[in-house]
């Protein structure tokens, strides 16, 4: 097969870009989440504490809905996971828009969360299942990078349409997705190595119990510390994003422009990542970008000029989303097929628990008159452990079939 025969077939060129549309409706939602509460903050006179205990408790969902869909996927399949995860974001997206105070907002996220956190694993599996395994990290990267269009979307949803027409009808445009699953439903199919399992599904027990066996333990320990520090930065730093530029001196409305000129550099990051995953290699990439990200956080938290904001802001993105690339193409090359939906459900739902604790955190710290230098100090320190963890600890995937790796314990 050569180097762009898998762009050459309209099948599953099809997929990448159908994954990637249901991808980049998960990063509009969450993207808009970051625009409301800054919104809400002012419209509803809530805490910082608040403001973050939104983003927190949307992040829960996103844990249990990462677990429980990672398991059902490997034992119902990956496409009707997907299709009802969309579904469930959608509806709850929606009805958020007539949430009537805190409690019931912080209900209707939890719920949203849940089919958020559910659908990225599920959709990242199925894709890296379905493609070449020469072309499968640069895929699952472009697949990440549509990412950064739903960021881009949200942000112009955010600018044009909040100040304008209040929070309630950008809630609204998130629930649109759910008539693009009517759509998935028939041109999607599972991938061809999970139907070559169907006579050998392993129960959830065993999937549990090889995913933390002695020949995966390793992975697994890295896993979950790359994506807890990943997760834990980037919704702490995002979701905060045009509060802090808020809490810097912008108004709401230049606050919003301001993201979304940060959000533009989201593209090249992604787009850079994919042509160095196949010619570096995952470690390489990983480490790299997830360096730069650190010093950008850094940077961004020192930053005392607007040109300053807006080129360290630009860099975090750059090299953020660069790395969350990298990272969805790492994850599933790690396991087998019997137990990849569950090994990358799980170690995305232990990552989700550093974005409970990421939002939540900087509301606490903010309230508490913390200086904003000082919370990405913090922000910097924990994502410098996950790309030691990696260098150290972490295996290198580029160009291995997990499915040709006898390992004892799988059939």
């Amino acid at each position: 097969m050569s180097e762009t025969s898998w762009f050459q077939d309209k099948k599953q060129r099809r997929l990448l870009v159908n994954a990637g549309f249901s991808w980049m409706f998960d990063a509009m939602d969450v993207g808009m989440l970051s625009f409301i509460v800054a919104a809400l903050g002012a419209a509803w006179s809530l805490s910082a504490s608040q403001i973050g205990s939104i983003s927190a408790i949307n992040s829960i969902g996103m844990a249990v809905g990462a677990a429980a869909a990672g398991s059902l996927a490997d034992r119902m399949g990956r496409r009707s996971v997907l299709l009802w995860t969309l579904v469930i974001f959608s509806i709850a997206s929606g009805l958020s828009a007539w949430a009537t105070g805190f409690v019931m907002l912080c209900v209707l996220r939890f719920i949203a969360g849940f089919g958020l956190g559910g659908e990225l694993p599920v959709a990242s599996t199925l894709v890296s299942e379905s493609v070449p395994v020469k072309e499968r990290g640069r895929i699952i990267v472009l697949l990440e990078s549509f990412w950064a269009l739903g960021w881009l979307v949200s942000a112009v949803i955010s600018y044009f349409i909040i100040p304008d027409y209040g929070w309630r009808v950008a809630f609204i445009i998130g629930a649109l997705p759910v008539f693009y699953a009517v759509y998935l439903r028939r041109s999607i199919e599972d991938s061809p190595r999970y139907k070559a399992q169907a006579g050998r599904r392993l129960t959830f027990g065993e999937r549990i119990s090889t995913v933390w066996a002695k020949q995966y333990r390793r992975e697994t320990i890295v896993l979950w510390i790359l994506w807890f520090t990943v997760v834990f930065s980037y919704y702490g730093m995002f979701l905060w994003l045009p509060s802090v530029m808020v809490i810097k001196g912008f108004s709401l409305v230049k606050s919003f422009q301001y993201v979304l000129i940060i959000t533009l550099a989201q593209l090249p990051g992604y787009f850079t990542a994919a042509y160095l995953i196949e010619k570096l290699g995952r470690k390489f990439v990983l480490v790299l970008y997830l360096l730069l990200t650190a010093a950008s956080a850094l940077w961004f938290g020192n930053a005392s000029t607007e040109g300053m904001l807006l080129t360290a802001g630009a860099c975090l993105s750059f090299f953020n989303l660069g790395a969350w690339g990298g990272m969805y193409a790492y994850t599933p090359e790690l396991y087998p097929t019997q137990v990849r939906a569950t090994g990358v459900g799980f170690a995305t739902a232990f990552g989700r628990v550093g974005g409970v604790i990421g939002p939540y955190l900087v509301g606490y710290l903010i309230d508490r008159h913390t200086a904003v230098s000082s919370v990405f100090t913090v922000f910097f320190a924990a994502i410098v452990i996950g790309a030691l963890a990696v260098l150290f600890f972490g295996r290198e995937t580029k160009g291995i079939d997990p499915d040709t790796i006898k390992k004892p314990g799988l059939a």
